[in-house]
């Protein structure tokens, strides 16, 4: 009974990022699916958190993994409606739901805006207006978060879908807003 789980198999080293506890890990015991030598599809245990993750070779014969790591990185000092939309943003990237992680951003902004003082239910551009003229985000910072804004337009307007590179683009973006606009300011003036 190798890390708690049943009838698991000895296999040839893997490394991955967990997408559960988001450690980079090694890891030799799991499962196929059968004594041959397919191994197409397995699953390997995390041997810090001992999850499963799943690995399927895809028609590149490259490995794609279930569930993902997640993107991008914490923030700290958020507040909690904002660390709750952005964790949901970096979930929707790592299940590949690219589309919904742009739309996530361009409500994040909002969030970010009314949190910091502007009043609710206003036309999306008073949000980025406000920020922008109160300071929130750095003179060269305003192409980041017009990215954003664009993008998020985008997905919301127009019959397209978001690619991976277009959300793992915005994340970035997102990301340094809210280090710029919550953890930054937090570790000058810790409370």
């Amino acid at each position: 009974m190798a890390l708690g789980w049943y009838n698991t198999s000895d296999m040839s080293s893997m490394g991955w990022t967990c997408g559960y506890c988001g450690r980079a890990v090694g890891g030799s015991v799991g499962y196929h699916r059968n004594a041959t030598s397919d191994d197409s599809r397995v699953i390997y245990i995390c041997p810090h958190c001992e999850n499963p993750t799943a690995f399927v070779r895809n028609d590149s014969g490259r490995y794609e993994q279930f569930p993902d790591a997640v993107r991008g990185n914490e923030v700290g000092s958020l507040p909690p409606s904002v660390a709750s939309l952005y964790g949901e943003v970096r979930r929707c990237i790592q299940y590949t739901a690219y589309t919904s992680a742009v739309l996530g951003m361009r409500k994040l902004l909002m969030h970010v805006a009314v949190d910091k003082g502007a009043p609710e239910n206003c036309a999306f551009i008073s949000y980025i207006d406000f920020l922008n003229d109160n300071g929130w985000i750095p003179p060269s910072g305003r192409d980041w978060v017009d990215a954003i804004r664009k993008g998020g337009n985008e997905a919301t307007h127009e019959i397209v879908l978001m690619s991976e590179e277009d959300a793992v683009r915005l994340l970035d973006f997102a990301e340094m807003l809210l280090k710029i606009v919550y953890e930054f300011p937090a570790k000058i003036n810790p409370s």
